[in-house]
């Protein structure tokens, strides 16, 4: 920051922003803050898009099918446990950036706030960490719809055909343009959520007795088999195995959460961003208790965690825990079904991500981060180039299909697990700098459209959880050591602070102070987003109001 402008206050932002107490300082154009230029990106995403994708944007196979094997490692109430604990560290995340969108709901979203509030270099990081997290978890999640196929058509020759129109239509839905994807989304969310409100009242069912063989099941699997089960880890040591269990699905839970904050990410494309965001943000502690907790909970009623059909790795509906505790009650039809919906989940999955690896990627080269070429936009206001250069790594589900291949796949995707993490853990480390800046400069944090009373807390709860998350991942390669292991396992944190490092040594950047911080530079004002508020008038206008 130039000294002429250390302690610049720019009074028709100031003014703009209804931000009258305090100095506001603007930062030098050499960081880039200002880019409404060259932004290029059209808020075409409706309030009931926004919605429905905070509410099951991301839900694919990590919660439908991941279920059962969290349950089968760590027994009903660690996947409780683990499910409860990983939820808090997402809803505390998505406090976090939901705050400080509600501020600043622009492109680049939470890379660009850890490089406008925290480092650019730690912006640099987290923005290609996180690219590389996403654009590598659009193929996996295409790869779990193939393996669903499977469910139907075991032909091995036919999975290639299945991968590539699959891929097809995931690319497709996000080139034709953010208002297709949108209404897409839609359709998918009214699916999952359909399905898994469905899952947990025949669960419910089950377990009271109601299935055609008319057993009640109660808590009985809570006393037998038991509540928790171990890792076979420290097969000697019951009480020790049994806490590695519990470490163990938390890794495996947090793959389920992966994803929640594309939300946040979609909010320079969302209409009346900071209401809709705000709105957004409110609901998802109750999306957390309802469909994430409530449901695991009902897994570890219905299913005891030694089933042996928990074990079997079928990537189909087949391993889960509702469509085996279907079959143990007698009712036929609906595993099927089921699996139709979970591959429908995947696939919305996937096209969640490769939404969001592409705006990461524009919003990097939007401020200098990203080649320059990625953030060419077409009239209609979508990035073209970065959906086109992320699509590209949908092919790698192809290599799925080669056995040879499958390995390296595998490999890319170990490396992938730990961003999810350092992505949770920058947006809580971010918003302690946002807080501590607005807090500094006289900004009124309770103007917000959505500000959170349990903060700062909730953003340390979640940094320190995050640390914790990216420490365990993998600790289970030390009672069965291989340096392949090891290496997939955590050889992203040192990737990680080489871009940080490296970016840092080479511009030459530094952490910035609370009286550096800009809160004002290339920030629409809330009349600039915002249209006019109509509240709902009749029953089915107020019932829409409430869903969406």
């Amino acid at each position: 920051m130039s000294s002429e402008d250390h302690h610049k206050f720019d009074a028709d932002s100031v003014e703009k922003n209804q931000l009258d107490v305090g100095v506001h300082v603007v930062a030098d154009g050499r960081h880039k803050f200002d880019v409404a230029s060259i932004d290029l990106v059209q808020r075409q995403l409706k309030q009931r898009h926004v919605q429905m994708i905070a509410i099951a944007g991301t839900l694919g196979t990590g919660l439908f099918l991941g279920s059962g094997k969290a349950l089968s490692g760590a027994g009903p109430v660690g996947a409780l446990i683990a499910y409860a604990l990983v939820g808090s560290v997402a809803y505390s995340s998505l406090c976090s950036i939901g705050e400080m969108t509600s501020h600043a709901p622009i492109s680049g979203t939470f890379p660009h706030f850890a490089a406008r509030w925290v480092d650019p270099a730690l912006g640099f990081a987290v923005g290609w960490n996180y690219f590389y997290t996403n654009v590598i978890t659009v193929p996996v999640e295409i790869t779990g719809a193939q393996i669903l196929i499977t469910y139907w058509d075991s032909n091995a020759n036919h999975a290639g055909i299945y991968t590539a129109i699959i891929i097809v239509f995931a690319c497709a839905t996000n080139i034709f343009g953010v208002r297709y994807f949108g209404e897409a989304e839609f359709a998918f969310s009214l699916i999952k959520l359909t399905m898994i409100t469905g899952l947990i009242l025949v669960g419910l069912i089950i377990d009271l007795g109601g299935a055609p063989n008319h057993h009640r099941l109660g808590f009985q699997y809570w006393k037998n088999p038991g509540v928790l089960a171990g890792a076979q880890l420290e097969p000697n040591h019951v009480g020790l195995d049994r806490f590695l269990g519990i470490l163990n699905v938390l890794v495996q839970a947090s793959f389920s959460f992966q994803g929640m904050e594309l939300v946040a990410i979609a909010a320079s494309e969302t209409e009346n961003p900071r209401r809709n965001i705000a709105k957004a943000v409110r609901r998802v502690f109750f999306r957390i208790l309802v469909f994430y907790i409530l449901g695991i909970f009902i897994t570890g009623l219905i299913v005891p965690y030694n089933d042996p059909n928990l074990l079997q790795s079928t990537g189909t509906a087949a391993q889960s825990p509702y469509v085996i505790a279907m079959t143990n009650a007698g009712i036929k039809v609906l595993p099927s079904i089921i699996n139709a919906g979970v591959m429908t989940s995947a696939f919305s999955a996937a096209n969640s991500f490769l939404f969001c690896s592409s705006r990461i990627l524009y919003g990097l080269a939007l401020r200098g981060q990203a080649p320059k070429i990625f953030a060419r936009c077409t009239n209609s206001g979508l990035p073209l180039i970065a959906v086109a250069f992320s699509s590209i790594f949908a092919f790698l589900a192809l290599m799925n299909v080669a056995s040879g291949s499958a390995t390296v796949f595998n490999w890319f995707v170990n490396l992938s697990t730990v961003g999810g993490f350092f992505g949770w853990g920058s947006i809580n480390l971010t918003y302690l700098f946002f807080h501590r800046g607005m807090k500094y400069q006289g900004i009124d944090r309770k103007r917000l459209h959505y500000w959170n009373p349990l903060q700062p807390w909730l953003s340390i709860w979640g940094l320190v959880w995050c640390i914790f998350f990216i420490i365990i991942n993998g600790f289970s390669v030390f009672w069965n050591f291989t340096a392949a292991g090891f290496l997939t396992a955590y050889i992203n944190i040192p990737l990680f602070f080489a871009l940080y490092f490296g970016y840092k040594y080479v511009k030459k950047t530094e952490i910035w102070k609370p009286e550096e911080m800009d809160f004002v530079t290339g920030i629409p004002t809330p009349e600039e987003t915002e249209g006019p508020y109509y509240p709902p008038e009749g029953f089915w206008q107020k019932l829409a109001a409430i869903l969406f």
